[in-house]
């Protein structure tokens, strides 16, 4: 009997497969640029084994079982574009391997199952089913898997004595788990319900009326809790001062102030939601945003802090936040802004000033109360005079709140409310990869030719990959010229990141001559005349020769109309010519290249680059 083939998906490298030599099934669709090919014939393992094969030939974009060896490694791989994969070159690599067809020898066992070196299970690595629980059917109904998190979601959920949103559709459509009822509601009916089911899950045993205290019981309030205030989505951080100097009482002032954020913000997964961390010596994180997700539970959870002590090491929570509070895992959102607001009684006892300038490269808004401040004689103590200015996300005063008095800080909610709310104001939301339009301007004169054509769109998927594509965020558009120009596609055309790079996968290599200097006009009227106000306008120019015409007045038109040029040359490019192209100063925008093939190289610095220059810019 023919072993059983293991199957991979499209993105497993052959570096992570420990079995010298194998049989293996690759899916459907793994011709597509985000699987990298490293080399030619013998490929780095650092490459998509499936990908690798699209590349060789062995395989197409339908699929198929291939035989893979590995070989040594090699001291440079070169990169070639080949059955509608563009492979890359690299320098050097540890290990290599080819890709035959998959004609087991005889007398070789192949293994059925793969040894992996990564801490992944081979099972999650190939795509293939991981386990799910099942639970028996209730009578009349089909059975339906549930996973782990979902059985957990529903105990959590009907465990928990308060009235609950509906489930998503999403959740309700894929398993036939009642709908959490109030408990103490209707609780006979619930029982009847709940009892098919009930009893298979030790946890659920706590939903019945009996064995919920009576207290609990009597104060439920039936109304339907809030989905959040749509009109102020924001991921909210409140890093309260827990530091010994504050007090016991200021301390249950400033959990007041909490309290009352919570109140009148309206929290709720369609609109805010809170977490808090509190800072002494070192910060922690008390919940993060998706724990509490209505304003009264939050309340609840404010209620049940207590004071860490400490000193104030402001510095080091905003750090803390900037790595740890805003991640997928702890409900940060991609559409809401990140915003954080700093409560200081006094000084730090800490600097706040580098860690901010990350905070705010991050896209985090951050916002201070400073609480009474130092005397005239304390101002000796101060370690970073004028903190807050230091650390805001702008100097202009609209993200800084100063009381004289902790008896005055219920003065700060309105003002605060308003301001955390007006999305449109949270400047340091924009970040230098979620807010330009980038113009590519891509050279197709004859002497490029049709395979370092596709590398230069390689080159370009490249670098757009690295941006956060949406008609909110970062757009895209492309020009390509010869001695005449077409509009390959505007910034309005697509607003989402794989239809960006299909559409760049579509460009056909056109041939000709190369007027540059009439490219950058027309890339000025076809595509920046429509840009936004607000994005930052980059052009990215790539071309391989000299210019026929003259580019010194188009170039000198594109800095006049505030476009920010990068010129890329590549083999018969003339360096003087690119600076001239190229946004001052010239050595940050315009780069040279001897070959199509190392153009892969600059990706990394022409993106520092561009981050730099945005970050630099003034904050008042």
């Amino acid at each position: 009997v023919f072993p059983a083939v293991p199957q991979i998906n499209c993105d497993v490298k052959a570096g992570k497969i420990i079995n010298p030599e194998f049989i293996v099934k690759c899916p459907a669709g793994c011709q597509d640029p985000k699987y990298h090919v490293y080399g030619t014939d013998v490929y780095a393992s650092y490459s998509s084994v499936c990908g690798a094969a699209v590349h060789s030939g062995v395989l197409d974009n339908s699929g198929g079982k291939i035989l893979v060896r590995k070989v040594a490694g090699q001291s440079g791989y070169k990169g070639s574009y080949s059955n509608g994969v563009q492979s890359l070159s690299l320098p050097r690599w540890r290990e290599s391997f080819i890709v035959l067809e998959s004609k087991p020898k005889k007398g070789v066992t192949y293994p059925s199952a793969l040894t992996y070196s990564s801490s992944k299970s081979p099972a999650a690595q190939a795509g293939e089913t991981t386990k799910v629980y099942q639970r028996p059917p209730i009578p009349g109904t089909t059975a339906q898997p549930v996973t782990l998190m979902q059985l957990l979601a529903v105990t959590v959920a009907v465990a928990t004595p308060t009235t609950l949103p509906r489930p998503s559709p999403s959740a309700a459509s894929t398993t036939s788990i009642p709908r959490p009822q109030p408990v103490g509601h209707r609780s006979q009916e619930m029982g009847q319900e709940m009892g098919n089911w009930a009893f298979r899950s030790p946890k659920v045993l706590l939903l019945f009326p009996g064995l919920v205290p009576k207290e609990e019981l009597s104060t439920q309030s039936l109304e339907p809790v809030s989905l959040g205030d749509p009109n102020c989505k924001i991921d909210l951080s409140f890093l309260i001062d827990g530091s010994t100097s504050i007090g016991k009482r200021r301390f249950r002032i400033q959990k007041q102030l909490l309290a009352d954020v919570a109140q009148a913000l309206d929290i709720g997964p369609a609109g805010p939601l809170m977490g808090v961390v509190q800072y002494g010596d070192n910060p922690a994180t008390h919940f993060n945003l998706k724990t509490h997700t209505n304003s009264r539970d939050l309340k609840k959870a404010i209620e049940k802090i207590t004071q860490r002590g400490g000193l104030s090491n402001v510095g080091r929570a905003i750090s803390f936040v900037t790595k740890n509070f805003f991640s997928k895992a702890n409900g940060n959102r991609s559409g809401a802004p990140n915003v954080v607001v700093v409560m200081v009684d006094g000084w730090p006892t800490d600097k706040v000033e580098e860690a901010s300038r990350l905070a705010r490269e991050s896209g985090i808004n951050i916002f201070f109360i400073t609480i009474e401040g130092a005397a005239e004689n304390e101002k000796q103590y101060v370690v970073e005079p004028n903190f807050a200015n230091k650390a805001v996300c702008r100097t202009n005063g609209f993200y800084s709140l100063h009381v004289q008095s902790w008896f005055g800080l219920h003065k700060t909610l309105q003002p605060l409310v308003k301001r955390v709310c007006d999305t449109d104001r949270l400047a340091c939301s924009k970040t230098c990869l979620n807010s330009a339009d980038i113009g590519f301007v891509i050279d197709g004169s004859s002497s490029v030719g049709t395979g370092n054509f596709r590398t230069v769109l390689q080159f370009v998927t490249n670098l757009t990959k690295e941006f956060e594509i949406s008609d909110t965020d970062t757009r895209i558009g492309a020009v390509q010229y010869t001695y005449e120009q077409r509009l390959e596609f505007g910034f309005d055309k697509y607003s989402s990141k794989p239809d960006i790079l299909n559409a760049i996968k579509r460009v056909g290599y056109w041939s000709g001559g190369t007027s540059t200097g009439a490219a950058i006009n027309f890339a000025l009227e076809q595509l920046f005349k429509k840009s936004k106000p607000n994005k930052r306008k980059l052009m990215i120019l790539i071309t391989d020769g000299r210019s026929y015409d003259d580019v010194r007045i188009p170039a000198m038109a594109a800095h006049l109309k505030g476009v920010i040029t990068y010129a890329i040359g590549v083999a018969w490019a003339a360096q003087e010519e690119l600076e001239v192209i190229a946004t001052h100063p010239a050595r940050d925008h315009s780069f040279f290249v001897d070959e199509f093939d190392n153009l892969y190289q600059y990706v990394p610095r022409i993106i520092q680059n561009i981050c730099t220059e945005f970050n630099s810019q003034p904050r008042n």
